[in-house]
């Protein structure tokens, strides 16, 4: 691949030719003769001040060219994986700079708002789908599985002696079943959520969560819910369904304290800290929970929202998710 050159290399590079040769033409104009001592001397000391004129102009131009240099180290530091909102424009006084910035960040902007459009058609797609399937499942499958419990408990009355005790096994085994499914059904999308609201979805949450770990969780909440919009509501249950999926599978924790305050002219905090062994959140892959974190902050970022993990090995692990109104 050929080597280009940076623009103010080329304008140098320009200067010098056209310096060079107007020092060449302005001394054949003015009749030097190099070969005699005085004029040798007089060419020579306009040589040295053209020179020394050239050396001025090279750092001048290399001053006016720094903030556009400065302007595109600083585009290529810009971090996808983060909200471009927080670009912000570079102290210049070149009016073409300032104007390539202007641009940029509303490209970005309008690059992130577009994210977000889509993204967040794509999250209540899946919500969608979600709800379908868990309908499904509890609707018909559950019907189904309960009407082969029914069959299964009159067969039992009627069945002989030897085949009462297989049949009261496959009983157990399709009461589990119904179970799992619930469960399924539950974590694709809980009826509560569009039922009973947030809150309710949210304490229902917690009290399976601990009935199954034995991990004490408790939600605190201050403001009222119904300021909070379908899409950061779904987000926020995601984000504490995720939460408790990372405090059981990580944590080692006994306690998780979520914190929920919604303010009507600000927006929507969500804390959540544990008591866990804790982890390097500078780390990449924190101990496996990387994914879950990375999907936790895309969701907030689909909705406007900002999420931030504190934690260190051995004081547990704090999360905060806000939402701006």
């Amino acid at each position: 691949m050929r080597r280009r050159e940076s623009l103010a290399g080329q304008v140098i590079a320009i200067n010098v030719l056209l310096v060079v040769a107007v020092l060449f033409a302005a001394s054949a104009a003015a009749g030097l003769n190099l070969t005699l001592t005085d004029e040798r001397l007089r060419f020579g000391a306009i040589a040295g001040s053209i020179v020394l004129l050239l050396l001025i102009n090279m750092l001048l131009l290399r001053r006016r060219f720094s903030p556009l240099e400065s302007l595109i180290a600083r585009l290529e530091a810009i971090d996808p994986g983060r909200p471009t909102a927080e670009y912000v424009l570079p102290r210049t006084s070149a009016e073409e700079v300032e104007g390539l910035a202007i641009t940029f960040r509303r490209l970005l902007r309008r690059i992130e708002e577009e994210r977000r459009r889509s993204g967040r058609l794509v999250l209540r797609a899946q919500e969608e789908e979600r709800r379908r399937l868990a309908r499904d499942l509890h609707d018909e499958v559950n019907q189904a599985l309960t009407a082969i419990l029914l069959r299964l408990e009159a067969l039992s009355h009627e069945a002989p002696e030897p085949l009462a005790h297989e049949i009261a096994e496959l009983k157990a085994l399709v009461n589990q079943a119904m179970e799992e499914l619930l469960r399924l059904a539950r974590q694709l999308r809980p009826a509560s959520l569009d039922d009973l609201g947030l809150i309710a979805a949210i304490e229902g949450q917690l009290a399976r969560f601990s009935e199954q770990t034995g991990i004490q969780a408790t939600l605190h909440h201050e403001g009222s819910p119904d300021a909070i919009s379908e899409d950061q509501q779904t987000v926020l249950y995601r984000v504490v369904q995720e939460a408790l999926s990372n405090t059981a599978q990580h944590a080692r924790a006994t306690h998780v304290d979520f914190e929920l305050r919604v303010f009507p002219s600000h927006g929507v905090e969500l804390r959540v800290r544990d008591n866990g062994r804790g982890f390097d959140a500078t780390a990449q892959e924190p101990d496996g929970q990387g994914i879950g974190l990375r999907g936790m902050a895309e969701r907030a970022r689909l909705v406007g929202g900002e999420l931030t993990v504190t934690s260190t090995p051995g004081t547990g692990t704090r999360v905060r998710l806000y939402i701006p109104q």
